[in-house]
């Protein structure tokens, strides 16, 4: 079944919408949260919960691409289980290494106004630079700190060396801190 058939199911409110998702979209939303949280129950429940989310909010939204809908859902979900279960003394992955490779580039407050202006700021510099690196940097970077994918597993999608993926990770990393500076967002 294609994304349009599905997104037409939800938007008529028929339970085949879920099953439809699942079926097409379920590993995919997996691997993005078994990236965040350690435990195969937590996994599977956050992937439920994203079917859940998708059916309360489509309609009244109508994403353009239902892959990427469904994937930030996911992420979004699996980060808010793993922060609580951080607090719970819970928990540990990929997620707070892939955090602290970052720290160097970026702050972690967030609890003021100004920092939230900052961060949307941020997030568009962030965008414009990665739209600036070579393909292959802006894929390693993107799987690294957005979908939080181990080193092994982006080298051996790309075919490329652990040594490998760590430098261009490290480089990418360097340019965006010089990048930023240049933005005056650091």
């Amino acid at each position: 079944m294609d994304d349009k058939e599905i997104l037409t199911l939800y938007w008529n409110r028929e339970e085949a919408a879920i099953a439809a998702s699942a079926q097409k979209y379920g590993h995919y939303c997996g691997r993005i949260a078994g990236n965040i949280l350690s435990q195969a129950e937590d996994v599977e429940e956050c992937v439920n919960d994203t079917w859940l989310r998708a059916w309360n909010t489509i309609p009244p939204h109508r994403p353009a691409k239902l892959s990427l809908f469904l994937g930030k859902i996911t992420r979004e979900l699996a980060i808010d289980r793993y922060r609580a279960q951080r607090t719970q003394k819970r928990g540990g992955g990929v997620y707070d290494v892939a955090l602290e490779e970052l720290e160097e580039c970026l702050w972690t407050e967030r609890d003021t106004v100004e920092r939230a202006v900052e961060g949307n700021l941020l997030g568009e510099a962030i965008s414009r630079f990665l739209w600036e690196q070579p393909p292959l940097h802006r894929d390693v970077f993107v799987l690294r700190y957005y979908h939080f994918s181990s080193i092994q597993r982006i080298a051996k999608a790309y075919a490329i060396g652990e040594s490998k993926t760590k430098s261009i990770l490290f480089r990418t990393r360097k340019k965006l801190r010089v990048f930023l500076e240049s933005e005056g967002l650091l």
